[in-house]
């Protein structure tokens, strides 16, 4: 089989990036809800949100420091296998990537290292600052993140220099508002929340239930009944802003790129009031042979326009037959099948937390401490579907942008942009550095085999620490006096994060306990 080079820098970038979102949304969902929980437990005292916040700030550390490792490879990979691409927007790609590097390597490292080693050291309310400011700068990376994809799927605030066959960027404040950052960004958000509520929800669950049928109830009780109700809350808060910010950017994504949104829907020919499909089946990636099985009227007429009749939507061969006429011979119809079906693997893996969080409100109602053995297995399957969803958004977001690396705005379709030059748009197969495709190989083959076992340190670290549970350095069970409510008050109770069982970490006959005591 013949190499293609644009093929492998694809598949190179995809597999880079899919695994380096493993970390993105837990991230962004986990430091406000680490936050969240410090300031609880400082305002109400109560010993569960101190444990909480030190066994899911253990966590957390675990997963920001694998995605600092991971997302550095992405930036670089600009010009290691799309330098095309790289100089045709660098321009533009510059300042919001130069704000995300201020914001993830200054404010979120910075006052990550005061919260990790400044318990005890510092005031509490600087301490408490410190973990909030990291929650706010990890949202802020991600938001100038989306500002620089954003102008991929929706060009604006740059002109196209015919002399340098470059993108300039003239207006910094439209670059920063553009529309479709605007949408795709709370979208984003919310569902790093619904990962980051699922993944509180599932471990608490699970653990709630290992310690309930140990005979450990009031630690079932407190702080894992208290744990798991409160992720199951912030999955249906967050379902609920996934739902509204999801439909707000179709809506928009039907304006902007009517060629993915038909695609998604296996739309061929333009149609009035077409139905929503929720099953279709064809030939791969053959627009003319896909025959809807389940259909359901209303549904996509109310997805596009907010109406449920009266609604013409562009089928997927009308707009590539008009596309050909604007842009020149091709095929610009994305990848039937990977649309399709991403767009409802995203929805549909959405639907396992909502169940989980229902059915974790249920049986912990009223101070119930259920254990039933099903329950604790249910919780450690239903961890992977939010991850399953995100990634899927995703691959629908990038693949259904395809064949554009960079997609025209439809505002300046057939004719000039508004200040008199062309219209910004690049084709995937433009983009790519001039490599020999057995290079590219060679890279990708690294990076996968690199990020394999990456992948396997972090899964070991991240089970392995999740198992320590509340057997770990400073989060404490019970205090001198064996009262196993208490949390640590005084300032040198107080210790940094450190990792490993509490007792490994006591065994030193020098070693200081859990609570900062001497042995």
């Amino acid at each position: 089989m013949e190499l293609d080079l644009v093929d492998l820098s694809r598949w190179q970038f995809g597999i880079t990036t899919v695994y380096h979102y493993i970390f993105v949304p837990l991230t962004i969902g986990l430091a406000p809800i680490v936050a969240i929980m410090q300031t609880v437990w400082q305002v109400s005292g109560r010993s569960q949100w101190y444990r909480a916040t030190r066994f899911f700030g253990n966590l957390f550390l675990i997963n920001f420091a694998m995605g600092i490792v991971t997302g550095l490879v992405q930036e670089f990979q600009f010009g290691m296998n799309w330098s095309e691409y790289a100089s045709f927007v660098g321009d533009v790609f510059g300042a919001p990537l130069a704000f995300e590097g201020l914001a993830a390597f200054f404010f979120e490292s910075v006052f990550l290292g005061v919260w990790i080693f400044g318990w005890g050291r510092i005031p509490r309310w600087a301490h408490l600052a410190s973990i909030w400011t990291v929650a706010v700068a990890v949202n802020v990376s991600a938001y100038f993140i989306i500002v620089a994809n954003s102008f991929m799927q929706h060009p604006v605030g740059a002109r196209f220099n015919p002399e340098t066959r470059r993108a300039e960027l003239t207006d910094l404040w439209a670059l920063l508002t553009n529309s479709t950052a605007l949408q795709a960004f709370p979208h984003a958000v919310f569902a790093s929340w619904m990962l980051a509520g699922t993944f509180v929800c599932g471990i608490s669950g699970w653990w709630m239930v290992r310690e309930r049928r140990r005979g450990n109830v009031d630690i079932a009780t407190r702080t894992w009944r208290t744990c798991t109700r409160f992720g199951a809350w912030v999955i249906l808060v967050a379902t609920a802003g996934v739902t509204l910010t999801g439909d707000a950017l179709a809506k928009l994504m039907f304006i902007q790129q009517p060629m993915k949104m038909a695609s998604a829907e296996a739309l061929c020919r333009t149609e009035t009031d077409p139905a929503f499909s929720v099953l279709s089946v064809s030939t791969m990636n053959n627009c003319e042979t896909a025959v809807h099985l389940i259909d359901v009227p209303y549904v996509l007429s109310f997805l596009a326009k907010g109406e449920f009749s009266g609604v013409t939507l562009q089928g997927a061969m009308d707009l590539n037959e008009y596309y050909q006429q604007l842009y020149g011979p091709g095929d610009y119809i994305p990848n039937l099948f990977v649309t399709y079906w991403s767009f409802r693997l995203m929805i549909g893996f959405m639907v396992v937390p909502v169940i989980m969080a229902i059915i974790a409100l249920w049986m912990t109602r009223r101070r119930r401490v259920p254990s039933q053995r099903w329950i604790e297995l249910a919780c450690l399957a239903a961890l992977p579907a939010p991850w399953l969803s995100n990634f899927s958004g995703w691959v629908f977001t990038e693949m259904g942008r395809q064949p554009w690396v960079v997609h025209p705005n439809p505002a300046f379709q057939g004719a000039p942009a508004p200040n008199g030059e062309d219209s910004i748009n690049l084709l995937v197969d433009f983009g790519v550095s001039h490599h020999q495709p057995w290079q590219v190989l060679v890279s990708m083959s690294i990076f996968t085999l690199l990020y394999g076992a990456l992948a396997i340190v972090w899964f070991h670290l991240m089970r392995r620490y999740a198992r320590y549970g509340l057997d770990q350095p400073g989060i404490a069970l019970e205090d001198a006096h064996g009262d196993a409510h208490s949390a640590p008050q005084d300032s040198d109770e107080l210790e940094p994060l450190t990792f490993g069982p509490a007792h490994a970490h006591a065994s030193s006959p020098d070693a200081p306990t859990p609570h900062g005591k001497d042995n």
